[in-house]
């Protein structure tokens, strides 16, 4: 629809073009999140919001983002969509939240992990020397990288070793174990540890591929570049998991779907599966915590594990380096070597990641029954090598490109922190089996 709207005005004073189809994709992602799934709807829905800024705004080219966003409510409302604008208004005002937070408290506590697991690691950071990088160099500069390296393993091998513990001692009414974290956690590996561990121990498992649940790529919501947006719960058949996992739970036979990554379809009832009573049922689901994935599950029958990077080491800037970039970065690296995905793409992708993340993810990881740290000191150095020269040039890539101000953010942080890092180009000493083989290639694990 023809508008004579040219600009908006971000919340960051950024001035960007303006794009009728970011509106359409704004209601049709709010729609998704209430179980909608219907694109013609949203986009004559954005031509009605064109319409009316048309009329309120007369004599203007340039608005301000929150003026389009109140237009968008008040369309919602007014052509009987009372809950889509319900989600729209909760999805903007728990951004503006968030921006607040993290502009004030970059460096704050993670209120959502377990202040005990939190201060635990700090402690066994601290009593290493590598709680800070001014540490990590001097170390590395005396010749103990390797010896950093088995350290960091035993850390995240003990906590291995104790969810398995956990594990064992309520096997009387288990029928479940979900492994959740955000993306690029290390959650692949952390499932085959634990299922190795317990097999040893004389149990069985049988592995669901929540992968084969997304519905079609055509029904997920797509920006104006044409990346679509997957990160969400909602990308998944909730309904349809939720079913099987109480069928399965009662033992009970299901009809698995069938999802082809290369067409972006699912066929479903195709594969048969069926819990015996001697086995457990292995999930690893970046939304295995999400109360609507199994909200007809008994919390007796499933432990729920979860997974984060809980590096606590402070650059020299004196704050501690965030979780988030560590993740980052392992994403670039796994989706470049499996994915044939380039890494630029994985940064200009990963606002998606992180606000799905920040609000279906994260705020349930205090509902786990045990946090698994993923976090290698010795992976920052890794990386100093194998990234500091891509995020270098993509400081200079975004500068000045306002649709782009996230990536531009990111690279420019993640940057100023690897090039005061020692870069360490021998990885030989990380075993075939560590976690973060997961990412830079080379495991000598077997991923189903």
């Amino acid at each position: 629809m023809h508008t004579h709207i040219k600009q908006v005005i971000k919340r960051t004073g950024a001035i960007v073009p303006f794009n009728q189809e970011r509106i359409a994709n704004a209601i049709y992602r709010a729609a998704v999140s209430v179980g909608g799934r219907d694109k013609e709807t949203a986009q004559k829905l954005s031509e009605k919001v064109v319409e009316m800024m048309n009329i309120k705004f007369p004599g203007e080219t340039t608005l301000q983002i929150e003026d389009i966003q109140d237009i968008v409510e008040k369309v919602l409302i007014e052509n009987g969509h009372a809950k889509v604008a319900k989600e729209f208004i909760l999805y903007r005002e728990e951004a503006a939240r968030r921006r607040e937070a993290e502009g004030r408290y970059a460096s704050k506590l993670n209120e959502n992990v377990p202040w005990q697991k939190i201060w635990r690691n700090l402690d066994w950071a601290v009593s290493h020397n590598l709680h800070t990088v001014n540490h990590l160099n001097e170390r590395i500069a005396k010749g103990e990288f390797a010896h950093i390296v088995h350290e960091s393993e035993c850390l995240y091998e003990d906590d291995v070793e104790l969810a398995a513990n956990l594990i064992i001692e309520r096997l009387d009414s288990l029928r479940m174990v979900m492994i959740s974290g955000p993306s690029s956690s290390g959650k692949t590996t952390t499932t085959l540890k634990l299922e190795q561990k317990l097999v040893k121990k004389g149990f069985k498992f049988k592995a669901l591929i929540v992968d084969h649940y997304f519905f079609d790529l055509d029904l997920h919501p797509k920006d104006e570049f044409g990346d679509y947006d997957f990160e969400t719960p909602q990308a998944l058949d909730l309904e349809l998991i939720n079913e099987h996992l109480v069928r399965l739970s009662k033992g009970e036979e299901v009809l698995i779907p069938y999802y082809d990554f290369k067409t972006g379809t699912r066929k479903l009832d195709v594969t048969p599966m069926k819990l015996e009573k001697d086995e457990l049922l292995l999930i690893d689901s970046l939304h295995g915590l999400y109360p609507d994935f199994s909200k007809d599950i008994s919390v007796d029958v499933k432990f729920k594990l979860y997974l984060e990077p809980l590096l606590q080491m402070k650059g020299v800037d004196g704050k501690y380096i965030r979780w988030t970039d560590l993740r980052l970065i392992r994403r670039m690296l796994r989706d470049s070597v499996y994915r044939a995905y380039k890494p630029q793409q994985t940064l200009e992708h990963w606002h998606y990641v992180r606000s799905s993340e920040l609000r279906n993810i994260i705020p349930y990881s205090n509902t786990a029954d045990f946090v698994i740290s993923s976090g290698m000191p010795y992976e920052v150095p890794i990386y100093a090598n194998r990234m500091l020269k891509l995020f270098e040039e993509w400081t200079t890539m975004f500068k000045d490109n306002p649709l782009k101000a996230d990536a531009y953010e990111r690279s420019t942080r993640v940057y100023n922190l690897l090039k005061t890092v020692t870069s360490v180009t021998d990885e030989s000493a990380i075993p075939g089996d560590s976690v973060l083989r997961e990412f830079i290639g080379g495991s000598t694990m077997e991923y189903h």
